[in-house]
């Protein structure tokens, strides 16, 4: 049998490395198995896209509270995750995570299969008409995401619905 992986001590982990967990997206790989990956994620964010992943999501909340929103029936909805609470979130749900300052979560979800497709949306604050989709084939969700976010940002046009023509805000 090859070598198992040594146990990771968050909180020492955290004191020596916090400052990878940085906005936009605050994400850090901390392990990699044959099929799961878990991550940590800090706060704050100011993200307005969704991301639809096609599997499960492990949400639990190491320091301080979160809010998780879904956009479900064709509305936003706030999901409050607590410090010390988890959340398993089923695939295929719009989630837009909103951390706050100094808080760190920890999220582990299944390493994607080839034909596993994720994507980033953005919904219109006003009609609530999805404005844009991003797929991409998900390998390392920190680093993906980033691109795309920041190209969203600095794109009015690619902010403007085209339903109702409200020009979306352009957090990052």
């Amino acid at each position: 049998m090859s070598k198992l992986p040594s146990p990771l001590h968050l909180a020492k982990w955290l004191s020596e490395n916090e400052d990878k967990l940085q906005p936009p997206i605050g994400n850090y790989m901390l392990q990699v198995g044959q099929g799961t990956q878990v991550m940590a994620v800090g706060g704050p964010n100011a993200r307005t896209d969704f991301h639809v992943n096609e599997t499960e999501e492990w949400f639990y909340q190491y320091r301080g509270n979160m809010t998780l929103r879904v956009f479900v029936d064709g509305d936003f909805k706030d999901i409050n995750i607590d410090e010390g609470e988890m959340y398993l979130l089923p695939g295929n749900v719009p989630h837009s995570p909103i951390r706050y300052a100094n808080t760190v979560g920890i999220v582990i979800e299944k390493i994607r299969e080839p034909h596993h497709i994720d994507r980033l949306r953005w919904y219109c604050k006003n009609c609530k008409s999805m404005i844009v989709e991003e797929s991409f084939h998900c390998v390392d969700l920190g680093s993906q995401l980033k691109p795309i976010v920041e190209r969203y940002a600095n794109d009015e046009a690619m902010r403007t619905c085209k339903e109702c023509g409200t020009v979306n805000e352009a957090k990052l």
